[in-house]
């Protein structure tokens, strides 16, 4: 018989990791895990680590058969309810947060009821990841952009890591696809996210993806450029995923829009400037800026106050140079790599007496 506190117990379970997973009272997060996970599958994620482990570890420890566990959770690492990480000695798997993870992966199974049940539930979700200090995401200026900007950081010049790396993926935002199924299609690049190493592969592995080499994915951000498309990495100096994002769209940069100071509550290491005595007024930059943060005053453009989030879009578009970068007065480094971003946030959570 079927445990009816299964999924309230994976709810639980879920808030105990670093993105939280909060009750609501509507129920809409229950409703979520029920679409998603078979009871079986529920209970079987409340028994996992939230870091990697070898099969017959988890076996061992559950007192599962090693053959029929391992099935189930390469199935469910398939449907994108656990995280999967290949080793020399074998796949690892672990329980994931459902935001940055589980909502991700649900790339290939998206449907109209999925897209609206995370949509009641993001203001929930929202407000959790609104109460840490450390983002998940950040804003990273394209390249143009901070050609003239002294002691830029190597984690901050996203095309020079792209050339480094030895797998990368894309795939299509999921953002884009959601909102194209709820009714509102996007008229931007779709297939833009990329992804590298450990999160490559599973999306590889998953069919969720294809591999590209470096030149292609520097031709992904050239297009993403011209398209406005915001630079939004995973917030570590180890180059983990990269969404390109509109403000139509991305919850990220949808709701810190409709914020009086989007700059106070996004991760991000730079601001515009413009000079008055360059500017000539043409508009280019305004029509660019994807969070209404310059506009016409006096015949030239000037930058709104607490607007601004650094992504740069503005400053190659202005055909007299008037406008720079500059780095904030309280640039953050940003956590090694998503283990390391992972625990900065269960403490900050474990701080404040979440999970």
């Amino acid at each position: 018989m079927t445990d009816p506190n299964v999924y309230t117990r994976l709810r639980a379970f879920l808030d105990t990791l670093p993105g939280g997973y909060p009750a609501t009272p509507t129920g809409v997060e229950i409703r979520i895990l029920q679409k998603l996970f078979t009871p079986e599958e529920a209970e079987r994620v409340t028994q996992l680590s939230s870091v990697p482990e070898a099969v017959p570890v988890v076996a061992m420890r559950v007192g599962a058969d090693e053959a029929e566990l391992a099935e189930q959770l390469e199935n469910m690492a398939q449907k994108g309810l656990i995280f999967r990480v290949r080793s020399d000695d074998g796949p690892l798997y672990q329980a994931f947060q459902f935001v940055v993870g589980i909502y991700e992966f649900q790339l290939k199974n998206l449907d109209r009821e999925f897209c609206e049940l995370f949509e009641e539930y993001l203001p929930y979700l929202g407000a959790g990841f609104m109460a840490l200090k450390t983002r998940q995401i950040r804003i990273v200026p394209v390249e143009a952009a901070v050609q003239g900007v002294k002691s830029v950081a190597p984690y901050n010049r996203i095309r020079e890591q792209v050339k480094q790396q030895a797998l990368i993926s894309v795939s299509q935002c999921i953002c884009r696809l959601e909102q194209g199924l709820l009714g509102h299609p996007c008229q931007r690049p779709q297939e833009v996210c990329l992804g590298f190493g450990d999160f490559a592969q599973y999306y590889l592995d998953n069919g969720m993806a294809r591999r590209i080499g470096p030149d292609e994915a520097l031709e992904i951000l050239d297009r993403a450029e011209k398209n406005s498309l915001v630079l939004s990495p995973v917030n570590t100096r180890r180059l983990e995923a990269v969404c390109c994002c509109c403000p139509c769209c991305c919850p990220n940069l949808k709701y810190s829009k409709m914020h009086p100071r989007p700059a106070d509550i996004m991760q991000t290491d730079y601001q515009a400037e413009i000079d008055p005595g360059l500017c000539t007024g043409c508009g280019d930059c305004v029509e660019k800026c994807q969070m209404d943060a310059i506009r016409e005053a006096g015949g030239v453009s000037e930058i709104v106050d607490g607007r601004c989030i650094g992504c740069g879009l503005c400053v190659p578009v202005c055909p007299v140079e008037a406008i720079t970068l500059v780095t904030r007065k309280d640039p953050a480094v940003p956590p090694a790599d998503f283990p390391d971003l992972l625990a900065r946030m269960a403490s900050e959570r474990a701080g404040q007496g979440a999970g």
